[in-house]
C-alpha cells in the first residue's frame, strides 16, 4: 500500500504547519486560510473571492509586477482559489528556490497593501470574469443550484459576488476582511518537497512570525435544511443543461465515506459508473453524465449533473431517477461491494501522485479536521462500509421527496 507520513506541527505564533517529505525536484508550498465566501459577512457577497484577486496586488515592499515575477523569473508558478470555506495562495517551484517561495508566500499574506489603483483595474477583470461565467450554462448551473438549495445562508452566495457588489468594494473592506480572518489560529501552512522538516520549519519561523496570533473565532451560520425544489428556466443556448440532487452528509458525519462510495458508483470518473453505462453507453443521450458528492463543516449536498439535446432530457432524468431507486433498493453484492472499493482506493491512489493537489488536501483537511488521516486509515474505513451501510445512506439521502431540480432550456 502507497503510504503517506505528514508531520504537523505549531510554529512559535501559532500557525499550523503539515509537511510532507517527497523525492522531487519540484516542491510545493501553501497558505490555506478559514475565510471562504461561507463567513462573508451582509453586504459582503463575493468579497473573499475579490480580495484573492487584489493580494497579488502589491504588499508594502512589492509592486504587482514584483510579485508576478518573483517565482515566475525562476520557472515557478504562483497562484490562488477561493472556495466556500477557504482561500489558498499556493506555489510550485524547483526545490533550490523553496526559500523565495517561502518569504514571498508570507509576504502577500501578511503585508499586502492593496493599492487603490489596482484596486479599480481589478473590479474590471472580475466583472469579466462573471460575465463569462455568465456565459457559460454548464459552470453556472452548478452555483445557481446551490443558490437555492441554500437560500437565506451564505453557503448559498455565489464566490464571485454580483456585479453591483462587486462594484461596491473598497479598500477598507479589504483590510477589515483580512484582519478579521488572516490571523495564526486561521491560517496553515502545507508543503511538500524534498526539503529537510528542520529548514523547513526554520524558515517558516522566520518568514511567518509577523502572523497577528490574536485568535478569532471564525462564525459558523449553522444551516437548518430546505424545501426541495424543482425549477426550469431558459438560459441554455444548444443543449439543455440539468443538476439533480440533495443534502448529503458533512464532513463531521460518518456517513461521508458512504455517500463518497455511492456517488462514486452513481456517475463517478470512471467509464464503467452506472449512469456513464445507462445515459452514455447504451442510449447515447448524453456527452458529459457525472455525479457528485460536496461536503461543508455542518451539511453537504450531491448532485447528478447531465447536458443533453432537448428531446432526451426526459428520458434522461428518468434514467437517473430508476438508478437511483435501485441504489436505495437493492443492496449491493459481496463482488459488486468489493470492487467498487478497489475502485474508489485507487482513484484515491492516483490522486495522491500529484505532489500539488496532495498539498492543498494536505492544508484543507488539517484546516478543518486539525488532523491527517493516515492512507491505511482511509481505506480501512473505506473497506469496512457494508452493503446495509450503503442502502441506508441511499434511502436517506436519494429519497425521491428529499431530490431537488434545476433545469436549463433552451432559450
Amino acid at each position: 500500500m502507497y503510504e503517506i507520513k505528514p508531520e504537523v506541527f505549531q510554529l512559535s505564533n501559532g500557525i499550523r504547519v503539515v509537511y510532507l517529505h517527497a523525492s522531487s525536484q519540484v516542491a510545493h508550498l501553501g497558505v490555506t486560510i478559514l475565510a471562504g465566501s461561507r463567513f462573508e459577512g451582509e453586504n459582503e457577497e463575493g468579497l473573499a473571492h475579490f480580495l484573492e484577486h487584489c493580494i497579488f496586488k502589491g504588499t508594502k515592499k512589492r509592486k504587482a509586477f514584483h510579485i508576478l515575477s518573483r517565482l515566475d523569473s525562476v520557472g515557478g508558478e504562483l497562484n490562488a482559489f477561493t472556495g466556500k470555506e477557504e482561500i489558498c495562495i499556493y506555489a510550485s517551484f524547483t526545490k533550490n528556490h523553496v526559500k523565495r517561495a517561502s518569504e514571498l508566500l508570507a509576504d502577500i499574506a501578511l503585508n499586502s497593501s492593496f493599492p487603490l489603483k489596482e484596486i479599480q483595474k481589478e473590479k474590471e477583470i472580475v466583472l469579466d470574469e462573471i460575465n463569462s461565467y455568465l456565459d457559460s450554462p454548464s459552470d453556472k448551473i452548478f452555483d445557481d443550484f446551490e443558490a437555492y438549495l441554500f437560500k437565506g445562508h451564505t453557503l448559498g452566495n455565489n464566490i464571485l459576488g454580483t456585479k453591483e457588489s462587486v462594484n461596491s468594494f473598497t479598500h477598507e473592506n479589504l483590510l477589515d476582511y483580512v484582519g478579521r480572518f488572516f490571523t495564526a489560529n486561521n491560517i496553515v501552512i502545507s508543503f511538500v518537497g524534498d526539503i529537510p522538516v528542520k529548514q523547513v520549519k526554520a524558515m517558516l519561523e522566520e518568514d511567518f512570525k509577523a502572523c497577528k496570533q490574536q485568535s478569532y473565532s471564525v462564525p459558523t451560520n449553522d444551516y437548518t435544511g430546505q424545501t426541495p425544489f424543482k425549477i426550469r428556466s431558459k438560459e441554455a443556448n444548444f443543449q439543455v443543461h440539468s443538476v439533480i440532487g440533495g443534502l448529503a452528509p458533512s464532513y463531521n458525519q460518518e456517513m461521508r465515506r458512504g455517500m463518497t462510495l455511492l456517488t462514486n458508483i452513481l456517475g463517478g470518473p470512471a467509464l464503467n459508473s452506472r449512469l456513464n453505462l445507462s445515459i452514455r453507453e447504451k442510449y447515447g443521450y448524453s456527452y458529459t453524465i457525472e455525479a457528485n458528492y460536496t461536503p461543508y463543516v455542518e451539511t453537504g449536498y450531491w448532485s447528478v449533473y447531465f447536458g443533453t439535446d432537448p428531446k432526451y432530457l426526459n428520458k434522461s432524468i428518468d434514467l437517473v431517477y430508476k438508478e437511483l431507486k435501485i441504489l436505495r433498493e437493492k443492496k449491493l453484492g459481496t463482488l459488486q461491494l468489493s470492487a467498487a472499493k478497489e475502485q474508489l482506493k485507487g482513484h484515491m491512489a492516483l490522486g495522491l501522485d500529484n505532489n500539488s493537489g496532495l498539498m492543498l488536501g494536505l492544508g484543507k483537511s488539517l484546516l478543518l479536521f486539525n488532523q491527517i488521516d493516515t492512507i491505511e486509515e482511509i481505506y480501512s474505513s473505506i473497506d469496512k462500509l457494508t452493503a446495509s451501510e450503503l442502502l441506508e445512506v441511499a434511502n436517506q439521502y436519494f429519497a425521491e421527496e428529499n431530490i431537488s431540480e434545476l433545469i436549463f432550456e433552451i432559450e
